[in-house]
């Protein structure tokens, strides 16, 4: 298993602790997917996120710590969806979508 694989499960793992259970992996082992527009690779041996347009780095790399961090974002976006996020919903899902997040 390679050192990417194995950080993407191990966050995934502490995503699912903290009650979010929605994110999967993409499929190239190094990427999770949390929420339309909220994904999180492990790269460089650090783990990065990007919301939409905003790429963010989080300092460390322990999953736990990241995980939180991720979390907390996920809550927060969830309870105040940004202006990107129906821009990005219809892309994806189509014009459908409406309001499920």
């Amino acid at each position: 298993m390679s050192e990417s694989r194995a950080a993407t499960e191990k966050l995934q793992a502490e995503l699912q602790g903290l009650g979010v259970t929605s994110a999967y992996e993409l499929g190239d082992g190094t990427t999770l997917s949390v929420w339309i527009g909220l994904v999180v690779r492990y790269r460089d041996g650090f783990y990065r996120w990007q919301e939409g347009a905003v790429k963010r780095r989080h300092l460390g790399t322990d999953p736990a710590g990241c995980a939180i961090r991720v979390a907390r974002r996920y809550t927060e976006l969830q309870a105040d969806i940004p202006s990107w996020w129906d821009d990005l919903a219809k892309e994806l899902r189509g014009d459908p979508v409406q309001d499920y997040p």
